[in-house]
């Protein structure tokens, strides 16, 4: 888990479950007035006003979301925020507060847990938010992280997932398909090493997918975009689970169907080369990797002009009749309905 073997390792035991937070925590400064209590109590204190609150919670595994072998601890802490804050955009509202609760076994030392909440610091600074509370307590299963985001949005801002119309454009941030990629490289090279520990892998031709795995960004400036472009979507979800899946999502929602079209779907060349290299359709890798974070969201057609060009966003498809069903228009023309093979946390394979 760590490199350095002989590293200082203080035991969490010396310190007990309150010393232990407040060491943890004392560097977190409130910036927000809404949060009127945070760490302290028996309970965080928000006052939103004239707002509504918005609220996600994820949990994160050891072995089944993460690996520790090549995860970095301070980047963990980042991702697992990132995780959890996307959620929140995906609305479009802002996040302003996170409570994150951890279950660790006694191969951790507070070295490492200093580590994890030094990348949960970094993404509370960038992406201004405050960290108001959670819990720890001790596991047998290795590490177990629960982070809950909490952010504040005007009843007419939100967007939600059921608010797409027949003719509606289908947009979408970013690229697709690199942090699977990432994971596949980040795998490979694991078993090369448990091969020839002294083999030292060359990671710099992946190094944008392997960024994308180990430390996504959750995409506060495309709601900031949006809203300077004075443009507000029909509906909106984050891409978590793969874009095949959740357009099934939003399209069920909104009791919509639509057309994907294959060669408008934006993948880095990274990404197109990594397929190559292993095997692997890239459009496939779009539809079902996952783990992007990035936005996925239909608008009116009167708003195209606002975003044509804009080199955030890409338009991908349209929303057609429930009737239609939910297609990919492939490059050579023909319709293919789609299917949801993106993650799956109960797959047994």
């Amino acid at each position: 888990m760590l490199e350095d073997k002989n590293q200082q390792r203080t035991s969490l035991e010396n310190l007990g479950e309150f010393g232990l937070i407040n060491h943890l925590t004392k560097h977190f400064e409130i910036q927000h007035t809404s949060t009127l209590k945070g760490i302290g109590d028996d309970a965080a204190v928000l006052n939103f006003k004239d707002k509504n609150a918005v609220v996600s919670t994820d949990l994160l595994v050891e072995g089944v979301h993460f690996d520790l072998s090549y995860m970095p601890l301070k980047h963990l802490g980042y991702k697992s925020v990132m995780v959890n804050l996307s959620d929140i955009y995906a609305m479009n509202a802002i996040a302003t507060q996170i409570t994150v609760s951890i279950a660790i076994s006694n191969r951790f030392p507070l070295e490492a847990l200093e580590e994890f909440y030094a990348g949960v610091a970094q993404a509370c600074n960038v992406y201004n938010v405050d960290l108001i509370g959670g819990d720890t307590t001790s596991s047998t299963k290795g590490m177990l992280i629960s982070i809950t985001a909490i952010g504040m949005a005007k009843t007419e801002k939100l967007v939600y997932r059921s608010g797409a119309k027949e003719n509606d454009l289908l947009v979408v941030s970013g690229d697709l398909g690199g942090a699977y990629l990432g994971l596949q490289v980040l795998e490979r090279e694991k078993e090369v090493f448990k091969v020839n520990p002294n083999n030292q892998p060359d990671l710099e031709p992946y190094s944008y997918i392997v960024e994308r795995q180990l430390k996504p960004e959750a995409r506060m400036d495309i709601v900031e975009l949006l809203e300077k472009l004075e443009v507000k979507p029909t509906s909106m979800i984050d891409i978590s689970d793969g874009l095949s899946s959740e357009i099934l999502h939003l399209c069920a929602n909104s009791e919509v169907g639509c057309n994907l079209f294959e060669d408008k779907i934006p993948l880095d060349p990274t990404v197109i080369s990594t397929s190559e290299e292993f095997k692997m359709d890239s459009t496939t890798i779009a539809l079902s990797g996952g783990e992007d974070y990035e936005l996925l969201f239909t608008i009116d057609q009167t708003d195209f002009p606002k975003i044509k060009a804009n080199p955030n966003l890409t338009v991908i498809g349209h929303i057609a009749a429930k009737e239609e069903g939910t297609h990919l228009v492939t490059r050579a023309n023909t319709k293919i309905a789609l299917t949801a093979q993106g993650w799956n946390s109960f797959n047994e394979e």
